[in-house]
């Protein structure tokens, strides 16, 4: 992720603990990217969840919350419908 040509990422990104943080952050990287082959809320949903893939089972709870709550702020971010609740 880090030599990514779709996007540039903040510094710690996926670290910050506000969801909503973490969104902002990723649609901006997606909307200022002029290499991205994608539009930019599917290019900020894809890094999102390659990161969320890529940590697999090492990844605490806590974080994946966190993490899937910002999915769902990235959604409203960008005018799109929030996922479902379980």
């Amino acid at each position: 992720m880090q030599t990514s040509f779709a996007l540039d990422l903040e510094q710690g990104v996926f670290t910050f603990d506000d969801p909503r943080r973490i969104a902002q952050s990723l649609k901006e990287s997606a909307e200022r990217s002029t290499q991205r082959k994608a539009g930019p809320f599917q290019s900020a949903m894809s890094m999102l969840n390659y990161y969320i893939n890529r940590a697999g089972t090492k990844l605490p709870a806590q974080r994946k919350e966190i993490l899937e709550k910002a999915k769902d702020e990235l959604r409203e971010l960008y005018g799109r419908r929030r996922r479902r609740q379980p």
